[in-house]
């Protein structure tokens, strides 16, 4: 399944669940546990099934013999899991409509637990029974709408689709949602930048499990680089203090087979994986500006008070002494943070935009951290990256095992992709980009030029992809001009794309001569060159657009001065309407192929040695000196600097935007100048009747 046909999946599987609760007097946070539920028994089912040939197979060698085996133990020994028939997803998929679905469903959970004590307590149950509230249909027609997930679909798949429904879940419940899910793009984000490569993962506030499955993500994609961690696989503790979303978490770990041991608890007071100074890594979201933790708790705890425990500027009055309260539990998560890393980890973690310049106590511990060289770096996220907070909020990188003690500063606030009004994330591309950053500081300019060498890659099959397309919609085209100077210009424009050829021999002459370069310095003067060839095709695409754009106004313009001329309402004929969406067509073709190369256009612009340098606007490597010059402060504005930079539109585009946003004003103007004249009429009507 190509990743446009599993979004597809994903988009079909979310709309018809999300409509059976729409259709409910079902709260979201009811909804989300039981389907997530049903996805997890889809999988095991899945799992099962692949295997079944095979544990059938052994269990009829060994009966009878002394070495003979019970079924149930022979399957958990070949794939994790053993469904007896009634546990089975197309036994519950074809039970009759009149049948108690709901009390099925959670005999087949119970079953999957008592074969696989880890899930013991973790499988929703009587919640499938409040589902029934005022529609006793909606377990049956749920297990309908994930049985259009293929009985081939593997863990990969399952995964996808159990961490496409966590963010639905979470923006449907917004506030209360954020307490279990962060963003994807955020946390590849993260992970890209401190690299695990095996060893142990610790989230002391870890959610439905998103930090480790993109952990092992990670991993998966970069199985060639194998080294930090020795090629060993990773173990991942958690611990949550919601029990609800403990028992998602490990859903989520079995779904993507993760090891580990997530648990509840309150980390403020609790300690069950005995954290300090022992993990490889350390990734979490936790809850920003907490004010109601006892100081008398965590005032001796070595986890939160080795580098200083923030406490208020005041002295609490007799009657509240033993009671007080820290002012704000940030800068107890960030001293967990440090304290739970050995003497090589790195952490990562989210955090609330004030931390970075919090005075008073705060400032004290701050200061220690940075002193004690225990800050990789800091990036500003830009606003609506998260579901709860709209507010930016701040990323910190430590590193136990840095190579000098300066602090890499990256200001991201201008780097997002929109997905709604109210939302945003980083694309595929911007995740890189960023994270190469990072790559370039710790002297890693491989990691540049193939990255590099990868859009190229993409974007010469993307070329080659929407070349094809460009045929059919330039005959679409000449089917509607009629006049010469539009025929003319789709046919400029054809040939501009025929040129591609020229560029992917171009293309291939440098895979060919420069795939094993051994300098870098030789690889990136190929790979800046190779791009410059590149910039006559797209400006001839662009120019090519442009003067299709200006024929098809001009079309549109005649029409309308003919229609005003005649006294006719100003509409726009269906010849106009297919020109119009025939050129949006092209256009789009061509921004997507285009994509690729600005990335590369963008990280040559900003580090054209491949190798790091500070960027006014973007990243500052700064020294103790100029961190202590700005009061110790991590507020990476205050480093990098500031640039006003364009906002990315083509001509094309910007035109194409106000002659929308023109066309919508005519379109207004037009009605109401119709609403005058009836308005008119009618009270002319009432007058002349009295």
């Amino acid at each position: 399944m190509t990743p446009e046909e599993l979004k597809q999946l994903e988009n079909d599987l979310w709309r018809s669940a999300d409509t059976l609760r729409a259709n409910s007097d079902l709260k979201s946070s009811e909804y989300s546990t039981p389907v997530l539920g049903l996805i997890f028994l889809k999988f095991a089912d899945n799992r099962y099934h692949r295997f079944e040939k095979e544990i059938l197979k052994e269990y009829a060698r060994l009966k009878g013999s002394r070495a003979e085996k019970k079924l149930s133990d022979i399957a958990i020994e070949k794939c994790g899991f053993y469904l007896p028939d009634h546990a089975r997803y197309d036994y519950l998929l074809n039970l009759p409509e009149e049948k108690d679905i709901a009390g099925a469903i959670k005999k087949a959970m119970a079953a999957v637990e008592e074969y696989k004590p880890e899930l013991s307590g973790v499988l929703p149950q009587e919640e499938y029974f409040r589902l029934t509230r005022t529609d006793k249909s909606i377990p049956g027609q749920l297990l309908k709408n994930f049985s259009n997930i293929s009985q081939t679909a593997d863990g990969d798949m399952f995964g996808q689709i159990y961490e496409y429904f966590l963010g639905n879940f979470a923006m449907a419940e917004g506030q209360g949602g954020g307490e279990f899910f962060t963003p994807r793009s955020v946390v590849q984000l993260m992970v890209e930048i401190i690299e695990p490569f095996g060893g142990t993962v610790f989230d002391p506030a870890c959610g439905s499990g998103g930090m480790f499955v993109q952990s092992k993500k990670f991993m998966d994609r970069h199985r060639d680089e194998l080294q930090n961690g020795n090629g060993r696989d990773i173990y991942v503790y958690g611990q949550e203090k919601t029990l609800e979303t403990v028992k998602l978490a490990r859903m989520n770990l079995a779904v993507n087979g993760l090891r580990g041991d997530v648990r509840q608890a309150n980390t403020y007071y609790e300690n069950p994986h005995d954290s300090l100074g022992r993990f490889d890594y350390v990734l979490t979201n936790p809850p920003f500006n907490v004010d109601d933790v006892s100081l008398s708790e965590v005032e001796k705890d070595q986890r939160f008070a080795a580098y200083g425990i923030p406490r208020k500027k005041t002295k609490a009055k007799k009657k509240d002494q033993g009671k007080e309260t820290v002012p704000n539990a940030n800068y107890l998560w960030i001293n967990l943070f440090a304290t739970s890393l050995n003497d090589k980890g790195r952490a990562a973690l989210v955090m609330a935009n004030s931390a970075s310049d919090a005075r008073h106590s705060e400032a004290d511990i701050r200061q220690t951290l940075i002193e004690n060289n225990l800050i990789y770096g800091m990036l500003t996220l830009p606003s609506n990256m998260f579901y709860t907070v709209t507010l930016p909020a701040t990323l910190w990188f430590f590193d136990k095992a840095k190579a000098d003690d300066r602090i890499l500063f990256i200001d991201a606030r201008n780097i997002f992709t929109p997905i709604d009004r109210a939302h945003r994330e980083f694309s595929p591309s911007q995740i890189n980009n960023i994270a190469v950053i990072s790559h370039l500081r710790r002297g890693k300019q491989e990691k540049f030029v193939r990255l590099i060498d990868d859009y190229f890659e993409q974007g010469m099959e993307k070329l080659k992809e929407n070349q094809k397309k460009v045929g059919p919609v330039c005959g679409q085209l000449l089917d509607v001009l009629e006049n010469n100077g539009g025929k003319q210009a789709v046919a400029d424009l054809k040939a501009q794309w025929d040129t591609l050829k020229n560029l992917e021999s171009g293309y291939n002459a440098y895979v060919d001569s420069h795939a094993k370069a051994l300098s870098i310095l030789e690889k990136n003067s190929a790979q800046q060159a190779l791009r410059q060839t590149f910039e006559p095709f797209f400006k001839g695409l662009h120019d090519g657009l442009k003067q299709l754009a200006k024929i098809i106004r001009g079309h549109e313009k005649e029409l309308a001065d003919a229609a005003r001329k005649a006294k006719k309402r100003v509409t726009v004929d269906r010849k106009t309407k297919a020109l119009k969406a025939a050129l949006e067509e092209l256009q789009a073709e061509t921004r997507q192929a285009e994509s690729s190369f600005k990335d590369i256009l963008w990280l040559q612009e900003r580090f054209p040695k491949a190798e790091y340098e500070d960027v006014t606007g973007l990243c500052k490597l700064a020294t103790p000196d100029e961190v202590k010059e700005q009061d110790y402060s991590l507020n990476p504005g205050r480093y990098v600097g500031v640039v006003i930079e364009e906002d990315g539109k083509t001509e094309e585009e910007f035109v194409e935007e106000l002659l929308k946003m023109n066309d919508e004003l005519s379109a207004l103007n037009e009605e109401a100048r119709s609403l005058e004249l009836v308005i008119d009429s009618n009270i002319r009507q009432v007058v002349g009747d009295i």
